[in-house]
């Protein structure tokens, strides 16, 4: 079990991440998502030993996590730490720096696992490719098979689906993370993207300004957000006020019916392949639901959600 116990860290004076607890199952995947600077990224770097904390301490089961004023080369050898810039070797070929930490002692072993991280990542015609020629989004897929190479206990991955084509993104994660879910790899995500919380983690951590603001199952977050905020991490919000009531609701939850309080003109549809995402005006604010057919602009409607299933 990989258990965070009350840290905390800053760069300068400001405090970057404040007294953070948390614990994560052997073969588990947590996701930790929230806005742009609000932490992920460098509690991804604490837990793998790249900084010293400030308070607090971090246990893979009995070992102590450490960071530089105690090894010096920073890193826990048990984990592996996938960063956004990837850190190739470009004069190399895409074969040569998946197998970089393979030993070469045992060439076919290294050859057919090399092969294997290859078809995992959807990389293996270009095997023979040096780094410095390929695209951003196969220099990721790359990363991600070197750093399953030796096949951690405890993997990190920082945004790592951020520079993949959506075509390709969705085959490669459900390809990875049941890999990582065979292998029982305790798995830690920093993401932007509800579809790695929402499809694949076992559990969820909210972040905000450099603490937790809410934990748990996926499924219990998406259905009731604590906050805006929270909400507005999965899909766009509509924050509806009824009878002095506040209400966090998705577009797909609202339905057009014949009467209601909620009353909008449509201002504008934009269309997403399979719906409508429509932009109407309610009481002068902006209000988002979903249709199946396309509305025209000034059209006045009613709209109503089921309040059962929203928290408020």
């Amino acid at each position: 079990m990989l258990k965070v116990q009350n840290i905390s860290f800053s760069y300068q004076s400001d405090i970057t991440l404040k007294s953070i607890s948390f614990s994560v199952k052997k073969g588990n995947t947590l996701a930790v998502i929230g806005e742009s600077g609000c932490g992920k990224s460098t509690l991804l770097k604490l837990i793998y030993g790249l900084h010293d904390l400030d308070e607090g301490q971090i246990f893979w089961n009995e070992k102590e996590v450490l960071g530089p004023k105690y090894h010096l080369i920073p890193g826990m050898e048990f984990m592996k730490y996938l960063a956004q810039d990837f850190d190739l070797m470009p004069y190399i070929t895409v074969a040569e720096n998946v197998g970089k930490y393979l030993s070469n002692f045992y060439p076919v072993p290294k050859k057919e696992r090399i092969a294997e991280l290859l078809e995992i990542v959807e990389m293996t015609e270009y095997a023979n490719v040096k780094a410095q020629f390929l695209s951003g989004g196969q220099m990721q897929r790359v990363a991600i098979a070197r750093v399953l190479a030796l096949e951690p206990e405890v993997l990190l991955l920082d945004e790592p689906f951020s520079h993949i084509d959506n075509f390709r993104k969705n085959s490669l994660r459900r390809k990875l993370f049941q890999y990582l879910k065979e292998k029982e790899i305790t798995t830690i995500v920093a993401t932007h993207d509800s579809t790695d919380v929402l499809s694949f983690a076992d559990e969820v951590y909210i972040m905000q300004s450099g603490t937790i603001i809410e934990s748990g199952l996926p499924q219990s977050i998406y259905n009731s957000p604590i906050n805006k905020y929270v909400a507005s991490l999965f899909d766009d919000v509509n924050e509806i006020i009824l009878k002095g009531k506040t209400y966090f609701v998705f577009p797909h939850q609202l339905k057009i019916v014949e009467q209601s309080d909620i009353k909008v003109r449509v201002k504008k549809a934009y269309f997403r392949g399979n719906h409508y995402l429509v932009e109407a005006d309610f009481n002068g604010i902006p209000l988002f639901f979903q249709s199946a057919e396309v509305i025209s602009e000034g059209v006045l409607l009613c709209l109503s959600f089921e309040e059962s299933s929203l928290k408020f």
